[in-house]
């Protein structure tokens, strides 16, 4: 479940972000999103590669 936990902490963190880049228009926020979205994308890879090992070894 930490893994879980780190999601859910990556995306809560980018919220303030969003708002900056598509409310106030801040190109700067965008910036770190699309930084967050990479690690976002890692990290769903990580979490589907762990899935698919632990469904394998059953």
């Amino acid at each position: 479940m930490d893994k879980y936990q780190e999601l859910l902490d990556l995306v809560e963190a980018t919220k303030e972000d969003f708002g900056k880049f598509y409310d106030g228009g801040n190109n700067a926020a965008g910036t770190r999103i699309r930084g967050a979205m990479q690690k976002l994308k890692a990290l769903a890879q990580d979490i589907r590669l762990d899935v698919q090992n632990i469904k394998n070894s059953k």
